[in-house]
This record gives C-alpha cells, sequence and structure tokens, in this order.
C-alpha cells in the first residue's frame, strides 16, 4: 500500500476488522505513514468505539459516532477530499456498503497482507505454538 500516492488516501476500518489485528495501535502508527487520514466506523454505540480506541491507544481522525456507517462514509468522503477512500472490512455487508458508498473496499486480511500486519487469530497461534503440549498422562 506504500507507495507515490502516500498521503492522498483516507482510510477506514470498520471495527471488527480493527478487532481482527493483533495490534490495531501499530496498524494506525504505521497506516498514517501513507494515508492522510485514519478512522474507524461502525454500527455500534459510540461507548463501544471509544473504550476499544483508547484501550488500544488508537488515535482516530474520525468516527462514526452516533450515525451509522453508512452516513458516516458519506460525511467522512465529503469532509476529507483526498484521491483515495479505502473502508476496510471483514464481510460481503461491508464490501456491499463501500459499493454504495463509492468507497474502495479491502478486506482485513488482504489489508493485513499488503502492510504486513499481523492478524489476532496468526498471533494466537503463534502463542499456541510456544505454549508446552498438554500432557496426556495427567490424571
Amino acid at each position: 500500500m506504500n507507495g507515490p500516492d502516500s498521503g492522498t488516501m483516507t482510510l477506514a476500518f470498520e471495527l471488527s476488522a480493527l478487532q481482527a489485528l493483533a495490534n490495531p495501535e501499530a496498524v494506525f502508527d504505521d497506516a498514517r505513514r501513507w494515508a492522510k487520514y485514519v478512522g474507524v466506523v461502525s454500527d455500534e454505540p459510540t461507548y463501544v468505539v471509544t473504550n476499544f480506541t483508547r484501550k488500544n491507544r488508537v488515535r482516530q481522525d474520525f468516527f462514526s459516532g452516533p450515525r451509522g456507517r453508512e452516513e458516516s462514509l458519506d460525511s467522512v468522503h465529503e469532509q476529507f477530499d483526498t484521491d483515495r477512500h479505502v473502508f476496510v472490512g471483514t464481510d460481503a455487508d461491508d464490501a456491499d456498503l463501500a459499493d454504495r458508498v463509492d468507497w474502495e473496499y479491502l478486506p482485513v486480511e488482504d489489508a493485513a497482507d499488503a502492510a504486513d500486519w499481523t492478524l489476532a487469530t496468526d498471533a494466537a497461534s503463534e502463542d499456541a505454538v510456544d505454549e508446552e503440549p498438554a500432557r496426556d498422562d495427567w490424571p
């Protein structure tokens, strides 16, 4: 995702996509190197998004607030004038939403692969490999 268009992108994460990443703070820090604006959208109540971003030290340029995802993405598109608007999500509903609001859609797995971010499931698998095997001779 890095390249000559650095700084000409607005990047929005669906909250569930951000939760699927092992280190959201590092993801946002990395994304800021090549995206001008980075934020979170969700249909979850504002306090859910706020709690998650505070806990993970994510400093967002925008978030849904009390609005739904579609209204939020429309508003962000109007407010942040960049060449590209990319929505990172997790499923077909997210892809459909991106299409409706004229955003590019990128599945979180593809984004993680392109940017060398670790998915939470990958991190959990690595942790499991490091653990000692369970004893099957234990009563």
